[in-house]
């Protein structure tokens, strides 16, 4: 369903510069942007995927992963094709980089109004823009979005934060938590690996801290690519620079797309990435893709267990709930650091 895009700019010769994200690409007649879902018809930008859904569930939000954000409740998931990255790793690559290039581009045609309406019926307190890269189909979000905060329904991303300041400001006002990936500590390793580049991200993260948008941070750790300790040191450091209670999710990488040829991330290094983010001070590091017995969230006051999960599912949640929708530890009253519903 082609439509007129947002965030771009027109040339008197034809071209056009889309804002949307931080590529900025030139895009000349009758050809598409790099994330293959935006084309310039005669001076014209459209999107190609206005609600062209090629994914919609429900999912618990611990598998955004969200741990601090209405823990234990379901959100409704959706995606368009297309994304504005290009990593070896993609884990979605059918839909995400594959799909766009398909004529017609397939999907499932949803209206905002429909995707709402499914999210409450079927009980979920948050719609995600996610399994794709949300910013290349930002004209639905932002529709879908708008109408689910005017039915008191949560709005999350799960992106690469590689977005420009002008898409920043249009979604913050009814964006409520994003799941942000900081993919890599160089600039090397997010031209080779991810088809992008690291400072724009490092500034949305900012940005959106700053507009008061709920944001955790995943790192999916590539053994010999992104798991040495100056990159760790970098992970943890940024984050803390930000708030120490930022939630840091440490992933671990199993092979898949274009990269088969490295095993998975040893336990080892994981457990080393968890220390280097205690170590440099974070409260909340979550180890994510393996299995575990436990997956606690403890008081970063006193030690206090508040939240224990089993795989994507939360099978106890202590925190002690105000009326005034704030919470804390029952058993030293320190604010929890998190969205109670």
């Amino acid at each position: 369903m082609a439509q007129e895009a947002i965030l771009y700019s027109r040339s008197p010769e034809g071209w056009v510069v889309c804002e949307l994200c931080a590529h900025r690409c030139r895009v000349v007649r009758g050809r598409r942007g790099i994330c293959q879902v935006r084309e310039n018809r005669e001076g014209t930008l459209y999107t190609l995927v206005y609600g062209r859904l090629v994914a919609e569930n429900v999912d618990p939000i611990e598998k955004k992963p969200l741990y601090h954000f209405l823990p234990g409740s379901l959100s409704y998931s959706i995606a368009t094709a297309g994304c504005n990255m290009s990593c070896h790793h993609c884990q979605n690559f059918q839909i995400s980089l594959q799909a766009p290039r398909v004529t017609p581009i397939p999907g499932v045609t949803r209206t905002a109004e429909e995707v709402v309406r499914s999210a409450e019926e079927a009980g979920c307190l948050s719609i995600s823009y996610t399994y794709t890269e949300p910013v290349v189909f930002l004209e639905f979000a932002r529709d879908c979005g708008i109408l689910a905060s005017e039915s008191r329904i949560a709005n999350v991303f799960v992106t690469n934060g590689f977005m420009t300041p002008e898409t920043v400001q249009t979604i913050t006002p009814w964006l409520d938590a994003a799941n942000i990936d900081l993919k890599g500590a160089t600039e090397e390793h997010y031209r080779n690996i991810c088809g992008g580049r690291l400072e724009p991200v490092l500034e949305t993260i900012r940005a959106l801290h700053e507009a008061g948008v709920w944001i955790e941070i995943t790192t999916l750790l590539i053994p010999g690519l992104n798991d040495d300790d100056g990159s760790l040191a970098f992970y943890a450091d940024f984050i803390a620079s930000l708030d120490p209670l930022i939630p840091w999710h440490i992933s671990r990488f199993h092979p898949t797309h274009r990269m088969t040829d490295r095993p998975p991330t040893p336990l080892k290094s994981l457990e080393k990435a968890r220390h280097a983010g205690e170590q440099a001070g974070l409260k909340y590091v979550y180890l994510g893709n393996v299995p575990q017995s436990q997956d606690l969230t403890l008081c970063h006051a006193c030690g206090h267990v508040l939240l224990e999960r089993a795989g994507f599912s939360l099978v106890r949640n202590l925190v002690a709930a105000a009326g005034d929708g704030s919470a804390s530890c029952p058993e030293c009253g320190a604010g929890f650091h998190g969205v109670i519903k």
